[in-house]
């Protein structure tokens, strides 16, 4: 990997971690930030040897949006490239081959909110709040903020957001299904960082099978979908992996079956 100026990329095993390091501006995005968090995605997910990555913010905040004085001072062909990079980056999280695991350690705003909403799993500390605040600047989300929120919270929950502009704590989100857990401060990076060695230990081919079908579950047509997990489970069904599992499985059963004498 090369070295980067915004962010860092450690590996444990099969576990990649990503971090923000732009503590002073509470890791607010600017374009240098915005194509390294690409440029490390993508490359996480050709990675054979990455079977699942965290991504974090130092300090504070886990991404407060995007950089305002940058954002402020940009010409109109700097936005609409700026928004296009945009659309790239979060590209790279939401269709990463591996799944994506944030560890919400503070603020996520605007940008970083939807950044979130790209994830697989999100598991936040008890002090973390997200929001989609761009309303209060006359504004509307443009990194799919819109969409994706719908999706994942549902259109109501999503209007609130969206229109009040309102910064709530991450524990409001876990009944909608966006958070999965809220865990102390000091727990938060132990507990990702278990769920993502759990995931990269199982096959790497059914993980993302898993993680492409329940992509396609939200957006996709039903019908198509079933026959997609048909022929993956029927491709990880005659892998060797696959008959390697299900053997041992059918062999521990039936040892059971004779203990118990049935």
């Amino acid at each position: 990997m090369p070295a980067y100026r915004t962010l860092t990329i450690e590996t444990s095993g099969r576990v990649a971690v990503v971090t923000f390091r732009r503590a002073d501006q509470l890791n607010a995005m600017n374009r240098l930030m915005q194509g390294e968090i690409t440029e490390a995605f993508e490359a996480l997910s050709d990675d054979a040897g990455v079977g699942a990555i965290v991504v974090t913010g130092e300090g504070r905040g886990f991404m407060a949006g995007a950089d305002i004085k940058e954002y402020a001072a940009q010409t109109a062909a700097e936005f609409d490239a700026f928004q296009a990079a945009g659309t790239r980056m979060y590209a790279a999280i939401e269709n990463n081959r591996k799944p994506v695991i944030a560890a919400v350690n503070g603020f996520a705003l605007g940008g970083g909110m939807e950044l979130v909403l790209c994830c697989d799993i999100v598991i936040a500390n008890q002090f973390a709040k997200l929001g989609l605040p761009e309303i209060k600047l006359g504004l509307i989300p443009g990194g799919g903020g819109t969409q994706r929120s719908v999706a994942k919270l549902g259109r109501n929950r999503a209007n609130f957001l969206l229109m009040t502009g309102a910064i709530v704590p991450a524990s409001e989100f876990i009944a909608a299904g966006l958070v999965n857990e809220v865990v102390d401060v000091d727990r938060l990076m132990p507990r990702a960082l278990e769920l993502a060695g759990m995931i990269a230990s199982e096959p790497a081919a059914a993980i993302e099978g898993l993680k492409a079908l329940t992509a396609h579950a939200v957006s996709g047509d039903l019908a198509d979908g079933l026959a997609t997990e048909r022929d993956i489970l029927g491709d990880l069904y005659r892998s060797d992996i696959g008959q390697q599992r299900v053997k041992e499985f059918a062999d521990r059963s039936t040892t059971k079956v004779k203990k118990a004498g049935l």
